[in-house]
């Protein structure tokens, strides 16, 4: 990833799976990094060996996306240090798994301002600078759940379709002034994700490295992509779906995610 060497990265997210994985191929690449996420201690950790492996300058700036006053924080700390970000990686994210109706309304909210609102906050707040500078780029983590329905990740999987085309249309966009943007879209990866959403894994299919998916979403980015899935059985997936009517894939997909007690 020499093509931000010398440059500064902004790794939403950054303390736990797929973040701290870009962080990690970044730093090895001599980016500098600006790492946010809600634990300290991880940051901490993470950006003293990112510094200390790879010579490159490290930043923790602690911040909670799901509050609204989150992504400005942010963006007031990289203009208190008047670092210019070339490369913002929208990462943080999370689900909710279960039936809609019983799901707690503060976390459904949590999460669409983490996946979706907080995703627009930072992306307006940064892509100005990107766009006077000539260029810039702009990777979203969205998933293979944009593609389609979801039943029992209803939420998640909307938040993420959202995600998936703001990506796609922005990027068309901003192209006439150098800045590209990408959408990741990773299928099952091992991470924290399954406990945080208190769901099983759906697929029996072996996961993704969160080291393979950052890689993948990186070098899409650096080629100019708009999207791209990780894995290529969950890119012939994404295309399946195409060829279904929306409503039989739905009644698929929540065959699939049924939660156990429920069959």
């Amino acid at each position: 990833m020499n093509h931000w060497q010398g440059k500064w990265a902004l790794i939403t997210g950054a303390s736990a799976g797929i973040g701290t994985a870009i962080a990690r191929e970044l730093a090895a690449g001599g980016t500098n990094l600006v790492l946010t996420a809600r634990r300290r201690d991880r940051l901490a950790g993470l950006a003293a060996e990112l510094s200390a492996k790879h010579n490159i300058r490290t930043l923790a700036c602690v911040a909670d996306l799901a509050q609204p006053l989150g992504p400005q924080e942010i963006f007031s700390f990289t203009e208190s240090k008047n670092i210019a970000i070339d490369l913002l990686v929208n990462n943080a994210g999370f689900g909710a798994y279960g039936e809609f109706q019983k799901a707690r309304l503060d976390r459904l909210i949590e999460m669409t301002q983490v996946n979706v609102t907080a995703v627009v906050h930072m992306t307006h707040l940064y892509l100005p600078g990107m766009i006077a500078r000539g260029g810039g780029d702009i990777l979203i983590v969205a998933s293979t759940a944009a593609f389609q329905p979801v039943p029992y990740i209803s939420a998640y999987a909307a938040t993420k379709a959202f995600d998936l085309h703001f990506a796609e249309g922005i990027a068309e966009e901003v192209r006439q002034h150098g800045v590209r943007v990408c959408a990741l879209c990773p299928g099952s990866t091992a991470t924290e994700f399954f406990q945080v959403a208190g769901q099983r894994n759906h697929t029996r299919r072996s996961p993704e490295t969160a080291e393979k998916v950052a890689h993948v979403g990186l070098a899409a980015l650096a080629a100019g992509k708009t999207s791209v899935v990780s894995g290529f059985a969950n890119w012939i997936g994404a295309e399946a779906v195409r060829a279904v009517p929306r409503r039989m894939v739905a009644r698929i997909t929540g065959g699939m995610f049924r939660p156990e007690k429920m069959n």
